[in-house]
């Protein structure tokens, strides 16, 4: 996602692309850069991901669905995947989110995490952030004259996909020439920063330089808070989504300039641990107040694939890359162990068998950090790294990795970004999708959420519409439904949907089949099944 990474390693990239990356994303996702396998090491196998529904029976068969998150990362930073440009149309906007939805259902997705505050400013009508510019194409923080927000959040409900609000906390302004970088003068004028300049830090020097609001100081803190949960509180999203993005990933010889705010809030700490504080609070009150608002929405970060290396923490694990703890202050494996996070979704944009960080070695330490906490462990992959030199011109790589997920007990894939799973590069896609996204899958349950399963809904009657086989049907108190076929032993998850929208089989059986359908809340804790029908 706007998601760069960055290990200590040589990447092959080429200096336009590298040019590119630095200017709009930061180091961040440029530092997964391009690796060559030397070994592979693979996880002892674990459960399969397809537990029984806890809905019981159908026709005397178990129901089976599949529980885990899918999705992927639609960026708006520098418009990257959507809007495809700034200052288009209201209407054609509109129109390619449409197909960003579209690539999303065709994938069997019930999620999506969309970038709604890239840098300090917002994608819906604020009173603490500008109108972002790659919607506008305005630097001037006016409307567009329509609500965005409101728009994707519903349309992503109408298509069954759970929305998941993306926010950068810390970042003011992007980097010229798409952004004012560390100009005051080229900041929109209801810009916060420019009201409140003793919170703003300009780093690096130079071209690539951006304004941060200083993490040190507890009012910028707050006001970044505040300004994330106003979206929380005025729109019905599902997800509050932070990526790897806290303190900047440090440039050579040159620290963050937080000196101020070190001497008069530093309370004697170190410097690092002062650091690493002041982000666990942003994270530890971030969860608390979601929660406080809604209680049902979650909250999970996309952290660097790196917590610290065994060779720096013998907690750390084996790999050999910049370590989040001490290059951005990211102590993510506290942040699991407090269960401050409802998930948690490191970004493993590396292939199996790369020496400094191998996708193989690392997964597992990620399984183990999660395990007796209620936190979820997804994983972030690297669909842009497909089609690079070397492990990355295989088509199979992510494959791979979905397959060692599944058998470590994964409960969700994130994809970055949106555009490379439509271009679906060296067939990449098409292949993993049909062997792990060949049917649909509902979210694996948050047991620490409102749980208020539905009913037991009903279906009376079908008919055929075109190709599908649709049904009259009515679930009350459900947020969405899910519908099953019974196929052999068991009754399999055959389509979801948004409660309104009609109860469909897209592709029936030929002949008779038995129906059940279930209700599910907001949760995705489902409700008894329905009485059997034969159609």
């Amino acid at each position: 996602m706007l998601h760069r990474r960055r290990p200590p390693v040589r990447l092959i990239i080429t200096l336009a692309s590298l040019l590119f990356g630095l200017s709009v994303l930061g180091l961040g996702l440029l530092r997964a850069a391009v690796y060559q396998p030397d070994s592979l090491d693979v996880p002892a196998p674990a459960p399969e991901l397809v537990p029984s529904s806890p809905a019981g029976r159908c026709g005397g068969v178990p129901l089976q669905a599949t529980r885990e998150t899918r999705g992927f990362w639609l960026t708006t930073v520098a418009n990257i995947d959507w809007p495809s440009r700034p200052g288009l149309p209201e209407a054609q906007v509109k129109a390619e989110y449409e197909k960003w939805l579209d690539v999303a259902v065709a994938q069997n997705h019930n999620a999506i995490f969309v970038h709604v505050r890239p840098s300090g400013d917002a994608l819906w009508q604020s009173d603490y952030a500008p109108w972002t510019e790659f919607l506008t194409g305005r630097r001037d923080g006016k409307s567009p004259g329509w609500d965005p927000m409101a728009y994707m959040v519903e349309r992503a409900h109408a298509r069954n996909l759970e929305f998941h609000a993306w926010f950068n906390p810390y970042r003011g302004t992007q980097p010229v020439p798409d952004g004012p970088g560390a100009d005051f003068t080229k900041l929109a004028p209801n810009h916060p920063l420019l009201a409140h300049r003793d919170w703003a830090i300009a780093y690096p020097k130079g071209k690539t330089g951006r304004l941060y609001f200083d993490p040190g100081i507890p009012a910028a803190r707050k006001f970044v808070e505040d300004s994330m949960l106003e979206a929380v509180q005025k729109y019905d999203i599902d997800g509050v989504h932070f990526d790897d993005f806290f303190y900047p990933y440090p440039q050579a010889g040159e620290d963050f300039p937080d000196g101020a705010s070190y001497a008069k809030y530093g309370a004697g700490k170190s410097r690092g641990d002062w650091r690493r504080a002041n982000v666990d609070t942003l994270v530890r009150e971030m969860g608390e107040r979601i929660k406080q608002l809604k209680p049902w929405v979650k909250f999970g970060i996309s952290p660097f694939g790196i917590w610290r290396n065994a060779e720096t923490d013998p907690a750390g694990s084996a790999s050999h890359g910049l370590e989040a703890y001490d290059a951005i202050y990211a102590d993510t494996r506290k942040w699991v162990q407090e269960g401050w996070l409802d998930y948690i979704v490191p970004q493993l944009y590396w292939n199996i068998g790369f020496a400094k960080a191998d996708y193989a070695k690392l997964l597992p330490w990620w399984v183990n950090l999660v395990k007796g906490t209620k936190v979820q462990l997804w994983i972030g992959q690297g669909d842009y790294r497909v089609g690079e030199k070397g492990a990355w011109s295989n088509p199979t790589e992510i494959d791979r990795h979905l397959d060692l997920d599944e058998k470590a007990g994964v409960q969700g894939e994130v994809h970055f970004s949106a555009k490379s799973v439509r271009s679906n590069r060296l067939g990449s896609v098409k292949l993993y999708s049909s062997h792990h996204y060949a049917t649909p899958a509902l979210p694996a349950v948050m047991t620490q959420l409102p749980a208020a399963p539905p009913a037991a809904p009903a279906l009376t009657r079908a008919q055929r519409a075109g190709p599908a086989l649709q049904f009259a049907a009515s679930a009350p108190g459900a947020t969405s439904w899910a519908l099953y076929r019974v196929s052999g032993n068991r009754a399999a998850l055959v389509a979801t949907g948004r409660s309104g929208i009609a109860v469909a089989d897209p592709h029936p059986a030929a002949g008779p089949s038995v129906y059940c359908l279930t209700g599910v809340d907001r949760s995705g804790n489902e409700g008894p099944a329905s009485t059997p029908l034969t159609a």
